[in-house]
């Protein structure tokens, strides 16, 4: 079970869709490759997954084989992140990569016909953003999710 970690009262939310091999042996999400290039991504605006962010994934255990959460995974879990986001109370969420995005808006629409928008999850607003694992494998998501994150530290500071 990889509940999530950083800071239990952070303004910023990011979620992604499921933990990894790494992240399931460590218990902690976002602790593998991606999970080093979203810290980079962080600090390059300012932040750190200790002082005021928070990182959980929409499902809690890791998938057979990696494969995406199914829906009867995801109904199972949403009532975990839900809880957590009314714990939290955070100003922004993130939602990083296609299931997560899909999952907290409820739209199958591709990533990139959802960036660039304010969407709400409940009455928090949210943002779509390529998953980081994403970027590893093509580079040249990296444009949009600078953009993406450069709106992410602006947000922050209003």
């Amino acid at each position: 079970f990889v509940f999530g970690s950083g800071d239990p009262d952070a303004d910023l939310l990011l979620i992604g869709e499921a933990p990894g091999e790494e992240e399931d042996y460590k218990g902690e999400p976002f602790v593998g490759n991606a999970g080093k290039l979203l810290d980079r991504i962080l600090k390059a605006i300012g932040y750190n997954r200790n002082e005021n962010v928070f990182v959980a994934n929409i499902v809690k255990c890791r998938p057979p084989e990696n494969r995406n959460p199914l829906p009867t995974e995801i109904e199972k879990c949403i009532p975990y992140l839900s809880k957590q986001i009314n714990l939290i109370k955070p100003k922004l969420i993130v939602a990083l990569g296609k299931v997560a995005a899909q999952t907290l808006i409820k739209d199958d629409k591709l990533i990139k016909e959802m960036r660039k928008k304010t969407h709400y999850y409940y009455d928090i607003p949210l943002i779509v953003t390529y998953h980081p694992a994403a970027l590893l494998r093509n580079q040249s998501l990296k444009i949009d999710v600078w953009e993406d994150f450069q709106y992410i530290r602006d947000f922050m500071k209003s």
